[in-house]
């Protein structure tokens, strides 16, 4: 089975929703608790790479950190360069299996990994 990494805030019932979603399933899961250990440049431009769906999506666009940047929510570099400033503006729960990476709004979206 492959392993997914969930990118989680344990605070947020959708996070934690999903996590319970992917232990469930029997998923090898890792959590990575970005607040805690936030992602690098580099790691966010390869989630970039991997996300499914729209960019804009990946920020949480109503936090006054993100509003205050008048950034660009279809910029891949301005996106990236905000959440290295913010990492609690990363929108969650995200899953990633290293090909793809999934948005977890609603909670039930990861199913497409689980496939």
């Amino acid at each position: 089975m492959v392993s997914i990494t969930l990118y989680h805030n344990p605070r947020c019932s959708k996070s934690r929703e999903a996590l319970a979603l992917l232990e469930e399933a029997g998923s090898e899961v890792r959590v990575r608790r970005y607040l805690d250990e936030p992602l690098d440049a580099a790691e966010l431009e390869a989630l970039i790479q991997r996300l499914e769906g729209d960019l804009s999506q990946l920020v949480r666009q109503n936090e006054s950190e993100w509003k205050e940047r008048g950034a660009d929510a279809d910029d891949p570099r301005q996106i990236v360069e905000a959440l290295l400033a913010h990492p609690r503006i990363l929108q969650r729960p995200i899953a990633d299996n290293g090909r793809r990476a999934i948005i977890g709004r609603p909670p039930e979206a990861i199913r497409a990994l689980l496939d």
